[in-house]
């Protein structure tokens, strides 16, 4: 199994487990995507400070997380293995021009590198743990090139048909004055993929979380929303319970 392809984090607590589909940068050697390099360290390669932050939420919950270990830009793990943007060829107005020139036996051989270990990895997590609660983090971009407005929440909640643990944390985390969307900046009724697969198909809660990126782009601030977020995730599993 590729090691690249996800980043394990241990706990004792199989109550939780976190994902975070976007959370590296790393283009694996002899993957050439013909991008200016300085595009890596930008919202299209990577959910920016979604690897710090869910190692200290899991170490906040003493829980198990797995973090995707390749860069969104080789292929978006919270897609679905026949959508479009899987192995993207734009984003955000950017041509991935190394992604164009891919054969479909060059996608499968990427799909079958990195897509299928990572989620045959939770998969097997979620059968041996029994989680009660899947935590999917990820973080947004205060304004997006192809879009007119800032994306002014500072955390959004996302959930698709399952809304158990959505309509539990939204006002707690309004509680703490985390200025909040509900299902935005984007909805879960549209980009739900790893969800859909691991929680909602088997009928598990689970709480999507999207923490806009310049709050989590230092230690401070990945100190300070990992306090604020794991007392909610806590207390929205014990009353989901």
């Amino acid at each position: 199994m590729p090691m690249v392809a996800m980043v394990e984090i241990q706990g004792s607590a199989r109550s939780f487990l976190l994902i975070g589909d976007h959370a590296s940068n790393l283009v694996p050697d002899g993957i050439d995507l013909r991008i200016d390099p300085d595009l890596l360290e930008q919202h299209i390669a990577i959910d920016i400070g979604v690897a710090p932050l869910g190692h200290a939420i899991c170490a906040e919950l003493g829980c198990a997380g797995i973090l995707g270990g390749v860069s969104r830009l080789v292929i978006d793990y919270n897609r679905e293995i026949d959508a479009p943007g899987l192995i993207p060829l734009v984003s955000d107005g950017h041509e991935i021009r190394g992604n164009q020139l891919l054969d479909d036996a060059a996608r499968e051989e990427r799909i079958n590198r990195f897509w299928h270990p990572y989620h045959a990895l939770i998969a097997g997590r979620i059968v041996a743990d029994a989680p009660a609660l899947l935590i999917s983090l990820h973080s947004f971009t205060p304004q997006l090139r192809t879009s007119d407005g800032p994306r002014l929440w500072q955390v959004g909640v996302l959930y698709n048909r399952d809304e158990r643990a959505a309509r539990i944390a939204i006002p707690l985390l309004e509680a703490v004055g985390a200025v909040t969307g509900d299902n935005l900046p984007y909805s879960g009724k549209v980009l739900n993929a790893t969800m859909n697969a691991h929680a909602e198909a088997n009928s598990i809660p689970y709480l999507g979380l999207e923490i806009r990126q310049d709050l989590i782009a230092d230690e401070g601030g990945v100190r300070q929303w990992a306090r604020i977020l794991a007392p909610v995730i806590r207390q929205t599993a014990e009353m989901l319970a």
